[in-house]
């Protein structure tokens, strides 16, 4: 349990805030950076797709191998057969992802279009069953996902091919601009 004040609390937000206020050129760079990647990633959501694919079927095939290589590592208990089972699923998916790349684009964009399906419905329904504060906000994130959903859906397999870039480039722009606001209150900060 903690034993500060809010008092207290306020003063080490002072403190923190006070020596991120020299380095706000950074913070302006790298916001200006991501911004830049996450227009070219948009413009060339293609490009982006196929080689983010490729590097998640790299990770599930290192994964894979790292899981099976500590299960026997670990030596016989009673969880070795299940963690063997599991590192072969994702050597076996990330082989596959890593020699089909754009095949496994498509598989991956049905799966985001029906997560967000999913997602989209159940927080509608949540926010129309149950009424809390912000309710109206979760209607509207569950509409918006909903939208994306039946649209990537309905544009698929076309849409497989560039949905990915396209969802990296707007979030490296989202990102981004948080990173440029947040340099310009410590540099508004310094100045006062």
């Amino acid at each position: 349990m903690s034993t500060e004040s809010p008092q207290g609390s306020a003063t080490s937000e002072c403190h923190e805030l006070a020596a991120l206020q020299s380095q706000w050129w950074c913070f302006l760079l790298m916001g200006v950076s991501l911004i830049v990647l996450g227009t070219i990633a948009v413009g060339s959501s293609f490009f982006v797709t196929v080689v983010t694919v490729a590097l998640f079927g790299l990770l599930l095939l290192v994964a894979g191998i790292t899981e099976i290589v500590s299960a026997f590592w670990a030596g016989k208990w009673s969880g070795m057969f299940v963690h063997i089972l599991i590192g072969l699923l994702y050597v076996v998916g990330g082989f596959f992802i890593i020699d089909a790349p754009l095949e496994g684009a498509l598989f991956l964009t049905k799966v985001i279009a029906i997560l967000l399906i999913v997602s989209g419905t159940f927080r509608i329904i949540t926010s129309l069953i149950e009424q809390y504060a912000g309710s109206g906000w979760v209607l509207l994130n569950g509409v918006v996902s909903l939208m994306l959903g039946i649209m990537i859906y309905r544009g698929w397999p076309a849409s497989g091919l560039w949905v990915i870039g396209l969802f990296i480039g707007i979030e490296l722009i989202f990102n981004g601009w948080a990173w440029v606001m947040l340099s310009l209150g410590l540099r508004r900060l310094n100045t006062n």
